[in-house]
């Protein structure tokens, strides 16, 4: 069995899982992943693009290339104030004060909480959960008294300036974070707003430009003065490989995002994988 990856680590879209604040716990899949591939002896080359030269002798080809970010189309979409939404997580892009976000799916509020968390928690685990600046903080915003000190392990919630000002924005006329998880999107929707998101559904986008981004909301135009507008308008499959492999007649099949890019479907993922190998 080889391993292919692209990056210098193995992990794809849990990497950017990972670095959002109240899911650091991810680092951890990674490193069991890491862990087994080292047990079963499974051959990693990192940091490689895989070829259909490099795949031709072998029997069997399964492609989890993952996905790439949707750009939307409209004027200004490659203003200098545009960023994709991978760059800022991982860091490579810096983000101003006043935000616009492009799409309020799960990625959308994802980027929201990462740019208005107002802790120092670099995606690490400390060297225990009472001492974790990330669930430090969950504690202190939903006021939550660790110690049980006080009655009903209850204390008054902190309200910390958030370090930007963000508009979360969709096309849809629906609720903004209408399609989260039944059991948790209450809690996020509640955490931006205490944060001073604020959410625009039925938004039309016009253009971007110096002045900012230009939308109309019920037909009103508006124009959001922004220092950064960042795109999380979806993503499509990563097909390259797969159409160089077809060009070669070698056979594969497709399996994650590389198969349906939806969200960042991780158990839909490991699902698919682990019954493909079983397959075969």
């Amino acid at each position: 069995m080889t391993l292919y990856d692209a990056s210098p680590a193995i992990g794809g879209q849990f990497n950017l899982a990972r670095r959002i604040p109240g899911k650091e716990e991810f680092t951890e899949t990674l490193r069991y992943f890491d862990q087994r591939l080292a047990a079963f002896g499974v051959e990693r080359r990192l940091s490689r693009h895989a070829t259909a030269d490099d795949l031709r002798d072998a029997d069997a080809v399964i492609v989890a290339t993952g996905v790439v970010p949707r750009q939307p189309a409209f004027d200004g979409i490659t203003h200098p104030s545009v960023a994709s939404y991978v760059d800022v997580i991982e860091g490579r892009r810096e983000v101003g004060r006043n935000v616009a976000i492009i799409g309020a799916g799960g990625i959308g509020f994802d980027v929201a909480e990462f740019l208005t968390h107002s802790g120092g928690d670099d995606g690490h685990a400390s060297d225990g959960a009472l001492h974790d600046p990330a669930i430090t903080m969950f504690r202190d915003e939903w006021g939550i008294d660790a110690t049980y000190a006080l009655p009903g392990g209850l204390k008054a919630a902190a309200e910390p300036a958030p370090p930007r000002n963000v508009w979360l924005l969709q096309r849809k006329s629906t609720k903004v974070g209408d399609g989260l998880a039944k059991t948790t999107g209450w809690i996020r929707r509640t955490l931006l707003r205490r944060r001073g998101v604020k959410m625009l559904s039925g938004v039309s986008y016009e253009r971007i430009d110096d002045d900012g981004l230009h939308i109309r909301v019920d037909e009103v135009p508006q124009t959001l003065a922004v220092d950064t507008i960042v795109v999380c308008a979806g993503q499509e499959p990563r097909r390259d490989l797969a159409q160089a492999l077809e060009a070669a007649g070698i056979p594969f099949t497709l399996i994650g995002g590389a198969d349906v890019a939806v969200e960042l479907d991780a158990k839909r993922a490991i699902d698919q994988g682990t019954r493909v190998a079983l397959a075969l």
